[in-house]
């Protein structure tokens, strides 16, 4: 199925405001520079070294991201998202990068041992099972770390209503990758989860967002993927798809041509997806995976 699917502590700080002396040189004409100090206030919070470890945490997740090394680039933007501030636009997205990636390589992993363990080596089960196990812990654990970072930083610190319905959506995503493989109460925890943090998000986009904006048709995309998948409705999937493209299709000629390319591409998968369901349905057969969305 097509979904989507993109720490710094602060230095403990005084009551009183920040006070940073700036040196500078004043050059007078046939002089040696003289010194001039400036006083600079900045107010609670800051640290010295905040705007620049920053940048570089940034910087360096770029390079990590163009190297193929998402590991890395997870370690980068955690330490970003657990600072204070709101993460901007291009901070949200690398974040979601690095781990889409770190999650998607394990996923992968675990369909294909899966596969594996259905085709069935007696002798190798054993094995079989025990490399699985070693996948699904990594996969809780990588889960878990960003499901943190989401409640406990990024949606607190949130003030736009865009980057909120960013994060439930993505609080969403990360339950129903743990629902995947999940069984018994457990995945019926995750899976709950999973339906609240999607309906938080679709209530502020559907009042907030516009029906073009590739959040907004995101989250219906991977919505609508999780009662297919995860819940096993495929009435509500096309239900929630159907009426997310039909929305977005209205209001086309209000696109604006910067998030042009995404919401089309996004609408193709919603169609696709629907192409895909209802032909199962149709059949009374399974059908393959859906598209989700590809951050």
């Amino acid at each position: 199925t097509q979904s989507s699917d993109n720490c710094l502590e602060l230095e403990k700080q005084k009551k009183n405001p920040a006070v940073i002396i700036i040196l500078s040189f004043k050059f007078e004409p046939h002089s040696l520079p003289t010194t001039v100090f400036n006083q600079v206030t900045f107010p609670l919070p800051f640290s010295f070294s905040f705007i620049m470890d920053r940048e570089a945490l940034v910087y360096k997740a770029k390079l990590a991201e163009q190297a193929e090394r998402f590991d890395e680039m997870v370690t980068d933007m955690k330490d970003v998202a657990r600072q204070p501030q709101e993460l901007t636009v291009e901070e949200r997205n690398l974040l979601s990068v690095a781990y889409k990636n770190v999650i998607g390589s394990r996923r992968a992993s675990w369909r294909v041992v899966t596969s594996i363990e259905q085709k069935g080596d007696p002798d190798k089960m054993s094995i079989i099972k025990d490399y699985k196990a070693k996948i699904e812990t990594e996969l809780v654990d990588i889960c878990n770390d960003i499901l943190s970072i989401i409640e406990d930083s990024l949606i607190p610190n949130s003030t736009s209503e865009e980057a909120k319905v960013f994060y439930y959506k993505m609080k969403g995503d990360y339950h129903r990758y743990l629902s995947e493989f999940q069984v018994g109460d457990v995945r019926k925890g995750s899976a709950g989860a999973a339906l609240d943090a999607y309906q938080a998000a679709s209530g502020i986009a559907s009042s907030d967002l516009p029906p073009t904006h590739p959040i907004r048709l995101g989250l219906a995309l991977n919505f609508s993927v999780f009662y297919y998948e995860i819940l096993n409705s495929p009435d509500k999937a096309c239900q929630i798809a159907k009426q997310a493209f039909d929305d977005a299709i209205a209001e086309l000629d209000t696109l604006n041509e910067e998030s042009y390319k995404d919401s089309t591409l996004i609408m193709q998968l919603l169609r696709d997806n629907l192409t895909l369901w209802t032909s199962d349905q149709a059949e009374g057969e399974e059908g393959a995976d859906a598209a989700d969305e590809k951050e």
